[in-house]
């Protein structure tokens, strides 16, 4: 008989395993729209670039729900609080331009990179997280080059496409691993 220790993870990992499919396929679908929006702050741009930050929020409450019965859930809190404050951010950050964007972009890459590195150590018994755990130590790098492009003359919103769509290869990934470790009931 199975402790309920030891269930409650593989429980929560085909709910997590789902839920990166579908960051997966956001990102990928986010990126293309950035990318056909072209380097301009449009309505549209902006719209899809308080969208992201928006989606991350939602995605860390499924995630919430799902994960608080195999652990605690303190790292996605903090990734909630950090999404909102960011889509709040790049909102405001919009009217101003593309180098603003691109700063509170590169905060909340920093921050929120960070935490899921940290929510991905945690969850390594769970398995599939490496990709987590990467994706987050890249994604403060990643944050830190926005930081200095926004300096650069003529910033571009196309780095923003490029840094989605890895992320969401790292999710995909993360979804694979996570199927190929957890044991089926």
């Amino acid at each position: 008989m199975a402790s309920t220790a030891s269930a409650e993870p593989i429980g929560a990992a085909p709910a997590l395993r789902r839920l990166y499919v579908i960051r997966f396929v956001f990102a990928a679908a986010w990126a293309a729209l950035l990318l056909l929006s072209g380097s301009e702050l449009t309505a549209e741009a902006k719209l899809l670039l308080f969208l992201y930050p928006a989606f991350d929020v939602a995605a860390a409450v499924v995630d919430a729900r799902s994960a608080r019965a195999a652990g605690p859930v303190k790292g996605l809190y903090a990734n909630m609080a950090a999404s909102v404050l960011a889509a709040i951010g790049v909102a405001v950050a919009s009217t101003s331009g593309v180098a603003d964007v691109l700063r509170v972009w590169g905060a909340w890459a920093v921050v929120s990179g960070l935490v899921q590195l940290l929510v991905g150590v945690a969850r390594r018994s769970m398995g599939g997280q490496w990709a987590m755990i990467l994706s987050g130590g890249i994604s403060v790098l990643a944050g830190a080059t926005f930081i200095r492009s926004a300096a650069q003359d003529n910033p571009s919103l196309a780095t923003l496409a490029g840094y989605a769509t890895l992320g969401g290869i790292f999710f995909l990934v993360s979804a694979i691993r996570l199927s190929r470790s957890t044991p089926t009931r």
